[in-house]
């Protein structure tokens, strides 16, 4: 199981105000080597992932309200890693944070980054040598994450993830060439605000063995928080390049984590789940499963009471008969833009929509990024 790490941020959230957030939901095109997958396409891609933080930077619209940025799992190419840093600490505004999935590398590639990234990483950096030291494991291959903060004060912090879970095209018999599995992840706590966050990899939200979960260890951490502070879990972020965003497990999770079937979870009741998936225009080296992607969607409870609607880009549901309200975007490539819900509460003098979409967008031939005026 993962060790959840403790992370205080100093980030100036606006009080009493809801936060905005960016799923870039555009397309990977994958390609297998022993190293794990690469990008087949690292140039064009890296020029789509460009005009979306210069749009960033450049805010128009309500775009300088964002706080939150993600794109998938395994979206950046690695040569790019460093532009992502940079384009970041010059141009973004202070209290953003940007999540992002990079090409995978090898294990003594990350512990480099690691190293490189020591005050953000420090715990983790201990979890990591304790697999080097007990094995042949340098050159395993790592599926990993970067969140980027910058601060309120202007200070940037690099903090890295490795998932935990492989799918089956990172499983292999042959332990060389089989996923490494990361030990830990984050739970990011932002002062003066009092906003608390966690990120994680895909299949990391499902998974579990025969004596705990992943999801479980999340609870019970956000459940002692709310018991020692009286805070919890705002906001999981779930990053994903996944053909079955709609697969029973997914619904399952949420409905354990959200149901509070046979115990409270104070500390994740309130909690905002945000799976940001990649395009329909994904393709894999090696996979049969044919389409699936894309549907990048944000989680609520049901205590919210989202009205069920149906439109050209996104619809409302309960994903199945879950004890939750989602909103569901489709399959295109699309930048998404839309508010992260406050904490609920029954009062009439509440929003009664505490959802709501402020913009999305389209990928151009041009390669720009244009608003759609129906959604």
């Amino acid at each position: 199981m993962i060790q959840i790490i403790d992370k205080k941020l100093n980030l100036e959230f606006p009080l009493g105000h809801h936060l905005h957030c960016l799923i870039a939901q555009v397309p990977n095109s994958l390609r297998r080597v022993p190293e794990g997958y690469l990008l087949t396409d690292p140039e064009e891609k890296w020029l789509q992932v460009k005009a979306i933080l210069e749009l960033v930077a450049a805010g128009d619209g309500n775009l300088k309200k964002l706080h939150f940025l993600m794109l998938p799992e395994t979206s950046i190419p690695y040569r790019n890693f460093d532009d992502m840093i940079s384009a970041v600490a010059d141009s973004f505004r202070v209290n953003t944070v940007t999540m992002f999935g990079v090409e995978h590398v090898s294990l003594r590639e990350y512990r480099a980054l690691l190293e490189r990234f020591r005050e953000d990483n420090q715990e983790a950096i201990e979890l990591v040598d304790r697999d080097i030291d007990s094995g042949d494991v340098l050159e395993m291959p790592v599926n990993w994450c970067c969140i980027v903060v910058k601060e309120a004060s202007g200070t940037l912090r690099v903090f890295l993830e490795a998932k935990s879970h492989p799918f089956h095209g990172e499983e292999f018999l042959d332990k060389g060439h089989d996923l490494y599995r990361g030990r830990h992840v984050y739970f990011f706590r932002s002062r003066p605000s009092c906003f608390n966050f966690m990120i994680l990899i895909c299949l990391d939200y499902l998974y579990r063995d025969l004596y705990s979960s992943n999801i479980k260890q999340i609870i019970d951490y956000a459940n002692q928080l709310f018991f020692t502070t009286r805070q919890g879990l705002d906001t999981l972020f779930v990053i994903q390049c996944n053909p079955k965003p709609e697969h029973p497990s997914y619904r399952d999770v949420i409905s354990g984590f959200y149901g509070e079937y046979l115990e409270d979870f104070p500390g994740v009741r309130e909690t905002v789940t945000v799976f940001g998936n990649s395009s329909s225009d994904t393709s894999l080296e090696g996979s049969t499963t044919k389409g699936g992607y894309g549907h990048s969607s944000v989680v609520i409870n049901r205590r919210h009471k989202l009205v069920q609607m149906q439109q050209k880009e996104f619809a409302t549901d309960d994903f199945g008969g879950a004890p939750v309200c989602r909103l569901r975007f489709g399959a295109e490539t699309r930048l998404l833009y839309f508010n992260l819900p406050l904490h609920h509460d029954l009062d009439p003098r509440t929003s009664r929509v505490p959802l709501k979409v402020h913009n999305i967008m389209r990928y151009t031939e041009d390669r720009r990024w244009e608003k759609i005026q129906e959604m």
